[in-house]
């Protein structure tokens, strides 16, 4: 008790300096404004990212399906955000757990509304990372299912936490200036809980439990969708910063080198071990050191935001193969991305806070939030996944995802030039039938 005292005493006006403060809303100029609208702009932008990135990266016959999770988890957690999650986040937080108003927004300022829009698109995202690590085997209704959950309660909860003015972890000075774990290691988390219950693709794994590789469909749409998320993040953490200032520059300055340097860190990792220099990893590793700095971004220098990116990239590439040691399928590897690059770059934060490197006691803080994050997202997006498998169903029968979850789902195929002769049709998909022959691997 008496080591919180201290951090409380000592850090709180950290979090004054570093969090994206609701509390000073009401500061906002018109410029601040036009600027935060155009940031978010750029984040909803990077939902076309994740589109490209997660379809490219899934077979033909499940392209549609993926590009349909992407863009109705961005409608339904729009909806579901604006009711509850915005309000949870950030509306009176007296006890430092929940907001208790700001519901149902009709009534508010600009600098409300800015901060309302800007925060759905964050809210949208740690959403949309699951969709990808999911991808090729569930069912389109459970899937929405877990991201309703994930707007409205997962991700404003730890938002309070962590960025609300009055939340227990912003008391303590936890760092975290455009959420490498409030946004992207909570939606990493949750798709670890929702890689675990819906369990791996039918034949991703021979009987000694080796990986087979099933290769994505176009790899040029994994290429272009990490451009566009790469582009849409200088509103990610530019527009962090709330304001139009002069340390906009400063911050995506921080967010290219990390970038730049986390696909250098997946290339080295992958010479080191001697195995090829894939697509796939490297754009995974560019998009690693961006998640990795988003925490950091405004409190550490250009060199540290270059090892951060550096070890990122490296991370996500070595995680993705643990992830294969324990039998865990993650189509896009969205886990190690965005869950082990932003626990990593949360770390990073404290240790290379300009000014005051490597201080012991910030990065307990750090580390407090880190563990926080990860029993609070993984623990209950296990229940929600699994309550939801019993009661909605998660996984697709064993007979669609064998033929493609596009026309069974959708009725729709994203190639329909394709051969149709061992896939379902409009006219001859009986789901009855289907249905009554559903298998679980």
């Amino acid at each position: 008790m008496g080591f919180t005292a201290m951090l409380l005493r000592r850090y709180h006006w950290l979090s004054l300096l570093i969090l994206p403060e609701f509390a000073n809303a009401d500061t906002l100029t018109a410029t601040d404004t036009v600027w935060i609208a155009i940031a978010a702009a750029l984040v909803f932008f990077m939902q076309a990212g994740f589109a490209l990135l997660e379809s490219g990266l899934s077979r033909a016959k499940n392209s549609l399906n993926v590009v349909m999770k992407n863009y109705m988890d961005l409608c339904v957690g729009t909806l579901v955000f604006w009711a509850v999650g915005f309000g949870l986040m950030f509306g009176t937080s007296t006890n430092g757990w929940f907001g208790q108003d700001q519901f149902m927004l009709n009534q508010a300022d600009g600098s409300t509304w800015a901060m309302l829009l800007f925060q759905i698109m964050f809210a949208a995202t740690a959403a949309t990372i699951a969709s990808g690590a999911m991808a090729e085997r569930t069912r389109y209704v459970g899937y929405l299912c877990g991201a309703v959950v994930i707007t409205g309660l997962i991700y404003p909860l730890f938002g309070n936490w962590a960025w609300n003015s009055n939340g227990w972890l912003a008391q303590m000075g936890f760092i975290d200036f455009a959420g490498s774990t409030v946004v992207h290691s909570i939606g990493g988390w949750c798709a670890l809980a929702g890689i675990l219950v819906v369990g791996p693709r039918l034949g991703r794994f021979d009987n000694q439990g080796k990986p087979r590789t099933i290769p994505g469909h176009n790899l040029s749409y994994v290429a272009l969708g990490g451009f566009i998320l790469w582009f849409g993040w200088f509103g990610f953490n530019g527009g962090s910063t709330l304001s139009a200032s002069v340390d906009i520059a400063k911050v995506n300055l921080n967010t290219q080198l990390a970038a730049a340097a986390g696909a250098v860190g997946s290339v080295i990792y992958r010479m080191a071990s001697r195995r090829p220099v894939l697509l796939t990893e490297t754009v995974n590793g560019s998009l690693a050191g961006l998640v990795a700095v988003t925490a950091g971004c405004a409190v550490m220098t250009p060199g540290f935001a270059i090892i951060t990116g550096l070890v990122a990239g490296a991370l996500a590439a070595f995680g993705a193969r643990i992830l294969l040691a324990f039998r865990l399928d993650d189509v896009v590897g969205a886990v190690p991305v965005h869950a082990f690059a932003g626990a990593w770059g949360t770390l990073a934060a404290g240790l290379f806070y300009d000014g005051d490197l490597f201080n012991g006691q910030r990065v307990m803080v750090q580390l407090l939030g880190v563990i926080v994050a990860f029993g609070w997202a993984f623990f209950t997006a296990l229940i929600m996944y699994m309550l939801v498998s019993i009661l909605a169903g998660l996984r697709a029968p064993a007979l669609h995802e064998q033929r493609g979850l596009d026309l069974s789902e959708h009725a729709e195929t994203g190639y329909p030039e394709f051969p149709q002769n061992t896939l379902y049709s409009s006219e001859t998909y009986n789901p009855d039938r289907a249905h009554g022959q559903e298998q679980h691997p």
